[in-house]
C-alpha cells in the first residue's frame, strides 16, 4: 500500500536570467523594478550578459538541478512531479502555479535555489509565491522549504570540490596562501534582520566556512585560518552593505604578502553569472594585476552527494508535511522582514530548525 504524500508537486524556485540578447534589458527591468533606473543604465549594466551572447547560465543550471532532484526523489521512493519557476524570467511563478493547479495539483512544496536565510535569499521567494496566489486566486496550498545551509553534505561537498581543484604546486599550509570564502553582499540592515533572531545571514555563512575548514583539516592535517568576503554589491553608495568586497580584500591580502588565494563561493549553489563574471572575470583580473594566483573552487551544482542530501530533506517533508514554524523559528511569518513594504507570504516549513 502506498502512503499518500503531504504534497503532490515540488517547485524549484530560481532567480531567472535572460536566454538571448533581446531578453537582457527586459530581464534587468524586472530585477530593478521600482528603482527608477533609466534604460540606458540597464544596457550598460547588462554588458556582462551581452558578452555571453545574452544567455545567463543560471536557467540551464537550474533545469539540470530540477532533473537531478526529481531523479533523487524517485530513488528515495517518493516520485513526484517537479517544476521550475523563476522570479525574473520565464517560466514565471504565477504561470507555473496556474499550470499545476489546472492539472489537478492542490498542495505544492517550493524549494529555493539558495541555502541561506535573508530577505532576497528566502523571504522574497515566499513573497513571490504569496503574490502569485493573491493575483491569480488559485486554490493551492503552497509552502516553502526552509534554508538548507545546515545539511552536512553541503559543507562536505564544498570541501571535496575544493580539495579536488587545488593545483599540485600549491602549498595550502603556507602563510602566503589565503583561504577565502565569498558570498553575495547585502545591505547591512537586511543582514541584521536575517533569520529568526537577526544576523543569521552572516552567521550561517560562517558556520559553513568553519565546517569546510574543519573538513580540510581532517583530510589534510592543515588547520587553515580563513576569511569571509562579499561580492556583487549593486546598491547606492549611501547604503552600507556587507564588507569587505572581494576585490578590496584581494588587495589587502597581496599587501600582506599573499601569493595564492583559494576563493570558495559558498554563497552560491551553481556557477551562474555572479560567479563567472564577478569572480572568474573581475576578481581574476584584480588578482592578476596584483600578481596573486587565484584558485576559484567549483560550486556544488548537481554534485550527487549534495543533491541526494537535499532530496532526502525534501522527501522527509513530502512524507510528513511539517507544521508552519512559530515565532523564534526559521521561516515564521515575520522572519527576514521585507525592508520596504508588507507583502503576502506563504508559510515556510522546516523539519529540524537549524541551530
Amino acid at each position: 500500500m502506498t502512503t499518500a504524500l503531504a504534497y503532490d508537486a515540488v517547485v524549484l524556485l530560481g532567480f531567472g536570467g535572460p536566454e538571448g540578447t533581446e531578453e537582457v534589458v527586459p530581464f534587468l527591468e524586472r530585477v530593478t523594478a521600482g528603482r527608477g533606473i533609466p534604460k540606458e543604465r540597464l544596457v550598460e549594466v547588462g554588458q556582462h550578459y551581452f558578452t555571453l551572447g545574452g544567455v545567463s547560465p543560471i536557467n540551464a543550471q537550474n533545469r539540470a538541478l530540477q532533473a537531478a532532484i526529481a531523479a533523487a526523489l524517485a530513488a528515495e521512493g517518493v516520485p513526484v512531479e517537479t517544476a521550475l519557476a523563476n522570479r525574473n524570467s520565464p517560466p514565471f511563478v504565477p504561470d507555473v502555479l496556474a499550470d499545476l493547479a489546472g492539472r489537478g495539483h492542490r498542495r505544492v512544496l517550493a524549494v529555493a535555489t539558495s541555502a541561506y536565510s535573508g530577505y532576497s535569499s528566502c523571504r522574497q521567494y515566499r513573497e513571490d509565491l504569496g503574490l502569485a496566489l493573491e493575483s491569480t486566486g488559485l486554490q493551492l496550498d503552497v509552502r516553502k522549504l526552509g534554508p538548507f545551509f545546515d545539511l552536512p553534505a553541503f559543507a562536505a561537498t564544498i570541501t571535496e570540490l575544493l580539495l579536488g581543484c587545488l593545483p599540485a604546486d600549491l602549498d595550502l599550509a603556507a602563510d602566503s596562501t589565503r583561504l577565502v570564502f565569498t558570498t553575495h553582499s547585502i545591505p547591512t540592515p537586511m543582514a541584521h534582520t536575517a533569520g529568526p533572531s537577526g544576523d543569521g545571514y552572516v552567521a550561517q555563512h560562517r558556520r559553513v566556512a568553519t565546517q569546510v575548514a574543519d573538513g580540510i583539516a581532517a583530510a589534510t592535517g592543515v588547520t587553515k585560518p580563513w576569511d569571509l568576503v562579499f561580492q556583487s554589491r549593486s546598491g547606492p553608495p549611501t547604503m552600507p552593505w556587507l564588507e569587505p568586497d572581494v576585490n578590496d580584500a584581494l588587495r589587502e591580502f597581496a599587501a600582506a604578502g599573499a601569493t595564492d588565494v583559494v576563493l570558495v563561493p559558498i554563497g552560491f549553489i551553481s556557477d551562474h553569472m555572479e560567479v563567472i563574471w564577478d569572480l572568474d572575470t573581475q576578481a581574476q583580473e584584480t588578482a592578476a594585476e596584483l600578481g596573486v594566483r587565484l584558485v576559484r573552487t567549483p560550486t556544488v551544482g548537481t554534485h550527487p552527494a549534495f543533491v541526494a542530501a537535499l532530496a532526502a530533506r525534501i522527501a522527509t517533508e513530502l512524507r510528513t508535511g511539517s507544521p508552519e514554524p512559530g515565532p523564534g523559528q526559521f521561516c515564521f511569518a515575520g522572519c527576514c522582514a521585507n525592508p520596504r513594504r508588507e507583502a503576502p507570504v506563504v508559510a515556510g516549513v522546516v523539519q529540524d530548525p537549524p541551530r
